[in-house]
């Protein structure tokens, strides 16, 4: 017994030379003395107290350490440290993207030093490369991205752990028995990281909600929603502050805005939208002008800032979109009902009114409080009908025209039944669809990009079950308010952005795309036998317009839209304009959309304190609300995008036995990853399940190419695959290779 206590007292502390660094790293301002140290290695033995002195000596005398007080050490800081954001890989190496480097920093998973994907950290860099590639070591922690983590609970007798569904948390986390809240075996659960003690290999948390049972339809939808922070209900106090709201149009209030109830306005929107934030008007003016106006729901006059109303209105920043719901930003009382611009109701609306002629050029425009009646709600597919019915007429026939009957077909009516529209109606959407086409004719023009990607929609069942896919895309009707509503956006961004002082205003940009992007864009899309021009801008966007169109309906379509997509900079809000690259526009803002977006209630808030001669608002306080709204738009994409994957895997579970056509959309070399052309699910093959031979990753053809036989499997080559494997709970799909169609 005595002889395996002296052993163990031999191995000693393992690691410790390294840990004793790491420690005096990770706090390189203060100075430690052994029992400090050994207080955070959570050992108090004489021995391993032995340890740690003769460690600091050998460490001094290295001249990594130094002794600034008696007893007491610092680290010798003879490194440049910088700060970057963390992206782990399943395996717990991660890399961290850092402006100061054009390449990412690879680290280590015995240099991760308890950082999680998407913290803010502080690392040093290694002198020399590793592996080819630049490596450091995390020594702090900045800032963690989040707190709270989906997963599913394992109960112990004295405690339970999590394991987390996100791949990227490379740790389960650890949960004392009288915090599971009620939790049983293998429920899927919300977990809140509270601790992660310096001796232990897990983090501390508590269970904070319990979602249900793994792969139920609404455990996983709810597990999206909470694994990006994302509520799906609102606060009692919330819900019953907007339920008292007084939501009747009055005489006094109307006697403060501009009257324009009896001018001719209707909405345009989805079929089954529920609630209409914008309604075009239409009036034909005696000089042979148009007088158009757009009328935004005016919410602002119900959120009042400083309310609770407000403040979940602007945490939650947005609506959510997701597969089989939408999580609206405002309470059903003033998103579907109050805010809504519902058909043969009067509303009060926030308006851009202009007075444009034949040519779309905006010859006068005004701005301000309005209140409004709809006198008709058209979805886009009857609207489509409209001008598809009357393709042949010229502007000027359908502007003489007293009257256009159009019958629209009954399987795209909202009625139900086949009926006529109201003649006037019918010729203000087909005058106002040839407006529109002259706006966006100047936009291409002008260097703007037509990114019209094919969206995937599913058809639910009453038990939310996918029964059957189908793609939406933009046409002639969708174009139209697309057009006007870029129209109001661009001209409030002008009008506040061009005074003179400058005001402080919410604007939507969009920079320049990067020169190294643009070119990886160009290296993949050759593969299919297209070029770009990098020589200017005008020659940038012209190609890449041109490239976006030549690819509609070919196999790879989907593949090259995306890409092109992600070559792009991120669209933002801020208080700092530098212009939309894509549109093509020198100020752009978010003013049309404000029952689902918040800095469209921002910008409604300011533009009237401006036209009332308000001074400039407070920049840094609105440039904050900004980096807000910007980071919750990136969490609802990310949520919305997680929900299509899931319903296209559960769509696939009743697909199990069949052969797809598929497009191969991406190579690495644990595998490929293809996209079934017929439905757009991706899912991926295993290079181990790939059979015929050993096959290797050619980064240089975007390919897997077989050892003995040479066969290839490249970047947009067609495939036919069959489900091998769905799994709901970490939304993965995988296939098997079944052959080339020439096989």
């Amino acid at each position: 017994m005595a002889r395996n206590n002296r052993r163990r007292a031999k191995k000693g502390i393992p690691n410790l030379t390294n840990t004793i660094l790491s420690i005096l790293k990770k706090e390189r301002n203060q100075a430690f003395n052994y029992k400090q140290i050994a207080a955070k290695l959570q050992v108090n033995d004489a021995s391993s107290r032995n340890q740690i002195i003769k460690t600091l000596v050998k460490l001094t005398a290295k001249k990594e350490i130094q002794e600034v007080d008696r007893g007491k050490y610092k680290a010798i800081v003879n490194t440049e440290y910088h700060t970057g954001k963390l992206d782990m890989t399943p395996k717990g190496s991660g890399y961290i993207i850092c402006d100061a480097f054009e390449e990412d920093v690879f680290i280590a998973s015995n240099n991760v030093n308890r950082a999680l994907h998407g913290d803010e950290v502080e690392f040093y860099l290694y002198k020399r490369r590793k592996r080819g590639k630049l490596e450091g070591e995390i020594t702090n922690v900045i800032k963690r991205e989040k707190s709270e983590y989906v997963g599913v609970i394992q109960i112990h007798k004295n405690y339970a752990f999590v394991v987390p569904d996100n791949p990227k948390m490379y740790k389960d986390i650890f949960v004392p028995i009288n915090k599971t809240f009620n939790a049983e075996e293998g429920d899927k659960v919300l977990v809140k990281v509270e601790d992660w003690p310096e001796n232990a290999d897990s983090p501390f948390g508590s269970i904070v909600k319990v979602l249900g049972k793994p792969g139920e339809h609404n455990t996983e939808i709810h597990a999206i929603l909470s694994d990006y922070g994302l509520p799906y209900e609102f606060p009692y106090e919330v819900e019953d502050y907007a339920n008292k709201i007084d939501t009747s149009i009055t005489n006094q209030e109307i006697a403060n805005r501009r009257d324009m109830r009896k001018d001719l306005t209707f909405t345009i929107d989805p079929k089954d939208a529920k609630d209409f934030d914008d309604a075009l008007s239409f009036k034909i003016l005696e000089n042979g002008l148009f007088e158009i106006g757009i009328h935004i729901a005016d919410v602002s006059h119900y959120v009042k800032e400083g309310t609770v109303l407000d403040d979940e209105a602007y945490n939650r920043a947005t609506s959510v979109y997701l597969v089989d719901r939408v999580v609206p930003m405002l309470p059903e009382i003033l998103s579907n009902n109050a805010c809504s611009l519902r058909p043969h109701e009067e509303k009060y609306t926030f308006s851009a009114v202009f007075k444009i002629n034949d040519k779309a050029e905006v010859k006068d425009q005004w701005f301000g409080r309005t209140v409004t009646y709809s006198d008709a709600r058209f979805a886009y597919e009857e609207a489509q009908a409209i001008i598809e019915q009357n393709h042949n007429l010229n502007f000027n026939d359908a502007l003489q025209l007293e009257s256009i009957q159009t019958t629209i077909p009954q399987e795209v009516s909202l009625t139900g039944k086949t009926y006529n529209t109201t003649p006037n109606i019918a010729q203000a959407v087909l005058i106002l669809d040839k407006l529109a086409k002259k706006m966006r004719s100047k936009r291409m023009r002008n260097g703007a990009i037509s990114f019209d990607k094919v969206e995937v929609k599913f058809n639910l069942d009453e038990e939310k079950n996918p029964v059957g896919v189908f793609f939406k895309t933009s046409k002639d009707a969708n174009k139209l308010i697309e057009e006007f509503m870029l129209l109001a956006n661009k001209k409030v961004a002008e009008f506040i952005g061009k005074q003179n002082p400058k005001k402080t205003f919410i604007y939507r940009v969009h920079d320049e795309p990067d020169d190294s992007k643009l070119a990886a864009l160009q290296n993949i899309v050759s593969r299919f036998g297209y070029k770009l021009n990098f020589q200017d801008r005008k020659s940038v966007t012209a190609s890449l317009n041109n490239l976006l169109k030549e690819v509609v309906g070919k196999k790879e379509q989907n593949l090259v839209d995306t890409l092109t997509i992600r070559s792009m900079s991120k669209a933002e809000y801020t208080t700092h304009n530098i212009g939309h690259y894509g549109l093509a526009f020198d100020y752009y803002s978010h003013f049309t959309s404000p029952i689902r977006r918040y800095p469209d209630v921002m910008a409604h808030r300011l533009l009237q304190h401006y036209l009332d001669g308000g001074k400039t608002a407070n920049e840094e306080a609105f440039e904050e609300k900004c980096q807000h709204s910007s980071n919750m738009e990136n969490l609802a994409i990310k949520a919305e995008r997680d929900s299509i994957k899931y319903m296209q895997i559960r769509f696939m579970e009743d697909h199990k036995n069949e052969d797809f056509l598929g497009v191969i959309s991406g190579v690495t070399d644990w595998g490929i990853y293809v996209e079934i052309i017929s439905n757009k699910c991706e899912g991926m093959v295993s290079v181990r399940d790939i059979t015929d031979d050993h096959y290797a990753f050619d980064e240089s053809q975007f390919a897997l190419v077989g050892r003995n036989t040479k066969n290839m499997y490249q970047l947009g080559d067609e495939v036919i695959v069959k489900v091998k494997n769905t799994d709901l709970v970490k939304k993965h799909l995988d296939f098997l290779l079944v052959g080339k169609p020439e096989d």
